[in-house]
């Protein structure tokens, strides 16, 4: 059954944009929620359809916001084992491995954490994302793993994309890089946008795109004869955009070791320890890891913070380059 949201305008609030008005009328759904329910045609003002998020609102203005019965997913189970660090009766936090990814696409509508999730919590997740994205408020890349908290209701949903939209949520990453960040800890803040040469990259933006915000900091820097200059650098974000930390640190000159997407050529190294060396060519992934995740339980009101150790096939490249620092002190 559809719900529909009634409001006028009142004489001061004239000259709004209409979903940044409705959002803060309605705690409860997110402005990027509202942005998708105004694009699919689910909003009347003034008993006429409009599709236009950045709509002004004029005094005496008669909105109708729809909201529709959600669809019931017929997603295919998924026998995979998913390491939960928490699970209640409203949310779970997960430890994403790499090389799987979170929902269906064009090419994978099987094999991907959505479907793993099916297959353990049964019809016991949100569905306001749509019917491919069943308890899915965020996502990380395919090739990094880490923390990601999913949903099993609607109003768990909704109370965590407004913590998202609000950039209260939490977010810590651990990566290993080429070369030294200049400074080596610093604040990185641009517009990112979809890339004019490839669709499927993004880019810093000039005059368009959103904005992104990167905090970093260099937590180890790795630099002798027996190495590539390499640092291990924690990023911590106040934005959540499509590929941001890979976009920011490629911008920086100094993307992310096996990233295939956004990599640079980088000269041949002689004299590299062999056993680095075969670390790195065989790495399926980028050293990218959400390690922490922080946020407010929508139902108890309290603090919550997870944390999550580098996987084995990273910490092995962090190791050898410990050991062989320690060799030349």
């Amino acid at each position: 059954m559809k719900n529909i949201i009634n409001i006028i305008v009142k004489d001061v609030e004239n000259g709004k944009r209409i979903d940044s008005f409705i959002s803060k009328k309605e705690k409860m759904l997110s402005r990027t929620r509202i942005k998708n329910l105004i694009l699919q045609k689910n909003l009347k003002l003034n008993n006429s359809i409009i599709t236009s998020p950045s709509q002004k609102v004029v005094s005496g203005d008669k909105i109708d916001l729809i909201i529709p019965e959600p669809k019931k997913g017929s997603l295919k189970p998924y026998k995979f084992k998913i390491d939960i660090k928490y699970e209640d009766d409203d949310l779970l936090v997960l430890n994403k491995p790499a090389n799987i990814i979170m929902h269906p696409g064009a090419g994978n509508y099987d094999n991907t954490i959505v479907n793993a999730l099916v297959d353990h919590c049964g019809k016991s997740l949100s569905n306001i994302g749509g019917e491919l994205r069943p308890g899915i408020v965020h996502r990380i890349d395919k090739d990094t793993s880490g923390l990601v908290v999913i949903a099993k209701n609607n109003y768990t949903h909704e109370s965590l994309s407004n913590q998202f939209s609000k950039h209260s949520i939490e977010r810590a990453y651990e990566l290993l890089i080429w070369g030294k960040l200049r400074p080596q800890t610093g604040r990185i803040e641009t517009l990112i946008t979809r890339s004019s040469k490839n669709r499927q990259l993004m880019e810093v933006g000039v005059a368009k795109g959103k904005k992104a915000i990167t905090n970093y900091k260099t937590l180890e820097l790795f630099e002798n004869n027996k190495m590539p200059t390499l640092s291990l650098v924690e990023c911590k974000l106040e934005t959540g955009r499509t590929h941001q930390i890979r976009v920011h640190m490629s911008y920086k000159g100094n993307c992310i070791l096996g990233d295939k997407k956004y990599k640079k050529k980088f000269k041949k190294f002689k004299n590299i320890d062999q056993n680095l060396e075969k670390l790195i060519l065989n790495l399926n992934r980028q050293f990218l890891h959400a390690k922490m995740l922080g946020f407010i339980h929508p139902k108890t009101g309290k603090k919550l913070r997870f944390s999550s150790v580098l996987p084995n096939e990273l910490m092995k490249i962090l190791k050898t380059l410990k050991t062989l620092k320690n060799k030349q002190l």
